[in-house]
């Protein structure tokens, strides 16, 4: 149990620091704004994208909310990394950065498969008192 909790707590914090730190920090940066622009996405998108994803990655971070508020999290960071895929590859082609959401979709399936695991496991252990 205490290498899934490691597991866990390693894939969360790298996707808070992918999806929550960076974008606050970034986000409004000419570079965060020229990418948007450049997948054709109108330039409010871009804010509100950010704001999104701070609220998604605090929403996995903090371990005292509860798990239906995280599969919402998982559900709508799982829905970006697809379409960031997607728009990349139409845009751009299947070049190497194509790929890139897609390797954090892993990480965040880590993420998500081994918080399952912690939470059942203190549901057993909650039934057996």
């Amino acid at each position: 149990m205490k290498s899934i909790k490691i597991s866990f707590w390693i894939s969360t914090l790298l996707i808070f620091l992918f999806e929550g730190v960076m974008p606050a920090f970034t986000s409004q940066t000419e570079m965060a704004k020229e990418g948007i622009r450049h997948l054709g996405y109108p330039a409010y998108f871009g804010l509100w994208l950010a704001v999104f994803k701070v609220c998604g990655a605090l929403v996995l971070i903090v371990p005292t909310l509860s798990s239906r508020v995280k599969e919402w999290a998982y559900a709508g960071f799982t829905f970006d990394f697809l379409f960031a895929f997607i728009s990349h590859a139409h845009v751009d082609g299947l070049g190497g950065l194509t790929f890139f959401p897609l390797v954090v979709l892993m990480i965040l399936a880590v993420s998500y498969f081994t918080h399952h695991r912690i939470v059942n496991a203190s549901v057993t252990i909650d039934k057996n008192v």
